[in-house]
């Protein structure tokens, strides 16, 4: 026999699982529309971005950032500050609070815009309906955007260790972290700890951190992350973690332990969170890595149910997330038939020491969509005027990727004091097609280091990196 069909409690034109700023973006837009709306989260409003990620980094970022221009700069600027300590408890106080705050600024916007917020987590019952604590939803439209979580790794003590999640809940600062990972969040993270004086161990399973990056970003970085206090461990991965009185011990293949460990912190990728919602339930389909399978549009496999953000697995970044579930909610109930999101030339910045900004194709992927003798290549290397008077340097690095006789500008990499604030206009400048005529023909600002990118000349042909 056929399963019984099992009646609503209350049905939605639009029904969004998943309160991070993807789902929250879409609801809301959805709801400027005039039809009726309801967003399931079972945790805190947000999302990742918020509670557990960009925004409480942020604010390490800029506490790591203050705290190295005191103990090393400020006397080269004659300027008499001393770094007498990091008061860990009132900086974590005042981030959390402010995240809290955000929290409430979320449920605000969705009350105001007069999206029903249904607190629990939904699980799939059919293509069209949930189930949250009981009670069932259905809805003409359904977006999933609930996001992913970081992983650990399946060895031997792993559960001692903690995520980038964890991070954010230390209570009190501590003296000595292995951090596990090349990407962004393990540099980010490793970094933001050693500038606030703790001892940092980084474990990378090859020599360089952000291998996906541009090769001259991926060398570079990894020279100042060491340059910073980091010590790397190259071309290593750890086989086990071991508890040792009341910290911990770390073994990697190599042999080589270490030991009086306060913390060990995994920043080796993230999993789509689709396990938590029973999909098979609605027939959605998935990719091997877990992540819900959409088109250029959002849409899954099952008409009516869609996917944006990390769970959909493109691009994994919040203003992607906000933008693509903007376009999917003016699509389906603003008219605008054929709106999509450009997944090209999407800019994006770590949170390094000295940060990375970057757009487009790296040289190597231009070499490869291109071939070699249509790329031309910019670069320049050197020390931003802030540190013209101080005995710590950081270097800055700027790339031009360029192809064709016209030299269209296909990628833009930059490391260095201030190039997460000037990427911005530089990607507007990129996605309309800019030339390098077209940056040489605007005169610098100077003295800034962004004048740089509009006076680069020489220009060399393409390489495989």
């Amino acid at each position: 026999m056929p399963p019984i069909p099992v009646p609503a409690s209350k049905h939605f034109q639009y029904l969004v699982i998943g309160g991070g700023s993807g789902g929250i973006a879409s609801a809301r837009r959805a709801a400027e529309h005039n039809i009726k709306v309801g967003l399931i989260e079972s945790g805190r409003l947000g999302g990742t971005c918020v509670n557990v990620g960009c925004v409480p980094k942020k604010v390490m970022y800029a506490a790591a950032n203050m705290a190295e221009e005191i103990q090393h700069d400020a006397s080269d600027y004659g300027i008499n500050a001393k770094l007498e300590g990091i008061d860990w408890r009132t900086l974590v106080e005042k981030r959390d609070n402010y995240v809290i705050r955000l929290n409430g600024i979320y449920a605000n916007n969705l009350n105001n815009s007069k999206v029903e917020h249904i607190k629990g987590m939904a699980k799939f019952i059919a293509p069209n309906k949930v189930v949250v604590d009981g009670e069932v939803y259905s809805g003409d439209h359904i977006l999933v955007a609930v996001g992913g979580r970081p992983n650990i790794p399946q060895i031997q003590g792993a559960e001692l260790g903690i995520t980038s999640d964890g991070f954010f809940d230390l209570k009190s600062q501590p003296s000595k972290v292995v951090v596990v990972g090349a990407g962004y969040i393990a540099v980010e993270m490793a970094q933001i700890l050693a500038a606030l004086g703790t001892k940092v161990v980084l474990v990378i399973r090859g020599k360089t951190v952000l291998r996906n990056f541009d090769s001259m970003i991926s060398v570079g970085v990894t020279e100042e992350v060491e340059v910073s206090g980091v010590q790397i461990h190259k071309t290593s991965q750890v086989s086990k973690v071991e508890k040792a009185g009341d910290n911990l011990t770390v073994t990697l293949d190599s042999g080589l332990v270490e030991s009086d460990v306060n913390t060990v912190l995994w920043a080796v990728g993230r999993t789509p969170q689709t396990d938590l919602l029973e999909v098979g339930a609605a027939g959605l389909e998935m990719d091997k890595a877990g992540n819900l399978v959409v088109d250029d549009q959002q849409n899954t496999n099952v008409p009516g149910l869609y996917a944006v953000g990390d769970v959909a697995g493109k691009v994994l970044l919040t203003p992607v997330a906000i933008a693509a579930g903007r376009r999917l909610a003016d699509r389906l109930f603003g008219g605008k038939t054929g709106l999509k999101l450009d997944y090209a030339n999407i800019p994006s910045v770590v949170f390094s020491h000295p940060p990375i900004g970057t757009i487009g194709l790296t040289e190597a992927e231009a070499v490869a969509e291109y071939g070699a003798e249509e790329v031309s290549i910019y670069q320049t290397k050197f020390g931003a005027m802030y540190f013209s008077l101080t005995t710590r340097k950081q270097a800055s690095l700027m790339k031009l990727v360029c192809v064709g006789a016209e030299e269209r500008v296909v990628g833009l990499h930059l490391m260095g004091r201030g190039v997460d604030e000037m990427l911005q206009g530089f990607g507007v400048a990129i996605r309309m097609g800019a030339t390098k005529s077209d940056f040489d023909n605007c005169v610098a600002i100077h003295p800034t280091s962004s004048e740089e990118l509009v006076l680069l000349r020489n220009p060399r042909t393409g390489s495989t990196e």
